[in-house]
């Protein structure tokens, strides 16, 4: 396997395993949270160095994951003094504990350099030269701890759903049938940190907030289920992972940067062309509504004189745009929709109401306006 493709793999990891506690962070709005989890972690990983002495030790990962378990604890605590609002409390926590780290990493650890692309923009191109040999093949040490994360968060994911769901969308009602929505939630944090840590060796913090919030944020403009809501989010976050690796090749960019902006383009076509919620969707929508109602208008026009003295003069098609104050052009198009909808017909050079016509002009009483 080249190279390229090998780093789309493990970005294709990655992923996967982010779009899942990601479609929760986004559905319970806190998709920020993710971000302050991933700049919090060097601040664990430093701390956890000092006691361990052992640039290798796994205790790094769980003092990076506690970190950022650290960091929601102290973005509640803040919220709930009242003072300040949830997104000024993620604000302030995770700049002071990002800072925090560099500090320390740089007054205690001289002898070690910090990258500053690797730790703000990531290098997924360097995920792969750490490699394990298993049964004959040597597979990178990356791709086997993400791959582990992503069976982790899935058989979580299956254990948990109905918890999940039920706390996410009505957790007065999972706290009254007896499960404790604060433990799952900071179950939930619990796995976002533990996610976040595998992911920001491989690919920098600025690819894992993407990967935690962008899929899930374009996969919830395409539907409403729950369930297919996870998996369009995790195809959304893998062909990103694709596309973008391929393209950094062609172009010779950054990988992570060049994946970044696969996601924000996908998210962009999702927002603008999305059926039911796109920005074309609801533009199409309004003209819809906007010619219903100016039908629904004439109906009530006519139904108002239907029967009266001024009847033929109030009905008759040459005439109606000066009773609406309409253009000749726009009320010729209101007749000629509302006769094909069968709302009213042609009485010679009058219009008359059909049942359905007279139906809905009951139903919605007297309206004025101008069409566009």
């Amino acid at each position: 396997m080249s190279s390229t493709a090998l780093t789309a793999v493990i970005l294709s990891l990655v992923a996967a395993a982010c779009a899942l506690p990601g479609v929760f962070l986004l559905l319970r709005r806190m998709s920020l949270v993710s971000d302050a989890v991933g700049h919090v972690l060097l601040f664990g990983i430093v701390l956890t160095y000092f006691v361990v002495r052992d640039v290798d030790s796994p205790w790094l990962f769980a003092g990076a994951a506690a970190a950022g378990l650290a960091s929601v604890a102290l973005v509640e605590l803040l919220q709930k003094t009242r003072l300040v609002k949830e997104d000024a409390a993620i604000g302030l926590v995770f700049p002071a504990l990002f800072a925090g780290g560099v500090l320390l990493a740089s007054v205690y650890l001289r002898n070690t350099h910090l990258d500053a692309d690797a730790v703000l923009l990531g290098h997924p191109d360097l995920a792969t030269g750490d490699e394990r040999q298993i049964g004959g093949v040597f597979v990178p040490a990356a791709g086997l701890r993400l791959a582990g994360v992503l069976a982790l968060n899935l058989a979580l994911l299956l254990l948990f759903f109905k918890e999940l769901k039920l706390t996410t969308f009505d957790p007065a009602l999972a706290a009254a049938l007896g499960f404790r929505p604060g433990r799952v939630h900071y179950g939930l944090m619990a796995v976002v940190s533990v996610t976040a840590v595998a992911a920001f060796d491989a690919v920098g913090p600025v690819l894992v907030v993407g990967f935690f919030v962008v899929p899930a944020a374009a996969a919830y403009l395409l539907t409403d289920r729950l369930g297919v809501l996870l998996v369009v989010a995790g195809v959304i976050g893998v062909g990103a992972a694709w596309a973008g690796t391929y393209l950094a090749a062609v172009v010779d960019a950054n990988t992570a940067g060049a994946v970044a902006a696969v996601l924000g383009a996908m998210f962009a076509a999702v927002f603008v062309f999305a059926p039911g919620r796109g920005l074309v969707a609801q533009a199409a929508r309004r003209w819809r509504q906007r010619r219903d109602f100016f039908e629904t208008m004439l109906t009530v026009h006519l139904l108002h004189h239907e029967g009266t003295a001024t009847e033929a003069d109030e009905s008759a098609a040459a005439g109606l745009h000066t009773h609406f104050h309409w253009t000749p052009r726009d009320t010729a198009a209101v007749v000629r929709r509302a006769v094909r909808h069968g709302l009213v017909e042609r009485a010679g050079e009058g219009l008359k109401l059909t049942a359905t016509g007279r139906e809905r002009a009951r139903d919605v009483g007297p309206a004025s306006g101008r069409p566009a």
